[in-house]
């Protein structure tokens, strides 16, 4: 099956990056990919088979859906590997010239078209990087 690639580039130092990824209080500040969505709540067990959920709505209440699933490998500070459903999903956190590069790779859910789902991810991945860039 075909993957979908997003990244972005984080001005901050890789802990903080790390953090903002996987802090439940923080997702809900970045998780979202167009400023009429939001995610009002989060958990987060964050181990090798800790599950997660982020279940993310539009502001109007119009409709919702909860994004969950379970860490499959965490490698601090550099990879973060998860299941959703029958899908799959990596994130790699690496160190470049200014910050982090962080680079997301995922399964496409054979209903949406790939553009679609890559933009909306891309865009959620900016929302993160422009939120931590902000805190630091």
């Amino acid at each position: 099956m075909m993957k979908i690639n997003v990244e972005t580039q984080v001005d901050a130092p890789v802990e903080k990056v790390w953090q903002a990824y996987i802090d439940p209080e923080a997702i809900k500040q970045w998780n979202t990919a167009s400023p009429d969505w939001h995610t009002p709540t989060a958990a987060v067990d964050f181990r090798e088979g800790g599950p997660f959920s982020f279940r993310m709505e539009a502001k109007d209440g119009s409709m919702g859906f909860d994004f969950a699933g379970v860490y499959t490998r965490i490698v601090p500070h550099k990879l973060i590997e998860y299941k959703f459903g029958d899908r799959e999903a990596k994130v790699e956190f690496t160190p470049a010239d200014k910050g982090v590069d962080v680079r997301l790779e995922f399964d496409p859910d054979g209903q949406y078209p790939v553009e679609h789902q890559k933009s909306g991810w891309q865009a959620i991945l900016d929302n993160f990087a422009r939120y931590v860039e902000a805190k630091t």
